[in-house]
């Protein structure tokens, strides 16, 4: 149905509030064109847009993360991250610095959020299974 895809890797050694937390941060780096139109109910009440289409959540374990993160790298497909020093910080301006001070090849990563051509994402996920 779509040319595209949405997808989200999360490690799988999170815990149930953890996974929860970086999915939702993650998606939120998403691209705002990705969003459709606001909905309305039957009432006339007007709630936020959402992506217009599904998301994908995946788990795999920090090998599979740190794969997929140099494939997409490779393909020079844009993503947002989540290292697990985001834990620790309160605040955007803490993550970013957080994510500064720490070369590519050493982010402790913890989830990743890719939109993409279809086929493109699928090889980028490759091994990932779908989040339970």
């Amino acid at each position: 149905m779509f040319d595209t895809k949405i997808a989200v890797l999360l490690r799988d050694d999170l815990a149930g509030w953890q996974a929860l937390n970086v999915a939702a941060f993650l998606v939120s780096g998403l691209p705002q064109e990705l969003k459709g139109e606001p909905y309305v109910d039957a009432d006339d009440v007007t709630y936020l847009p959402m992506f217009g289409q599904p998301v994908v959540v995946l788990q795999g374990d920090k090998d599979l993360l740190t794969k997929a993160h140099e494939r997409a790298l490779s393909r020079n497909q844009q993503m947002a991250v989540f290292t697990a020093d985001l834990f620790a910080t309160g605040n955007d301006e803490d993550n970013r610095a957080a994510v500064r001070k720490v070369h590519t090849q050493d982010l402790d990563l913890v989830g990743i959020a890719v939109h993409g051509q279809k086929n493109a994402v699928d090889k980028i996920f490759k091994g990932a299974r779908m989040h339970p």
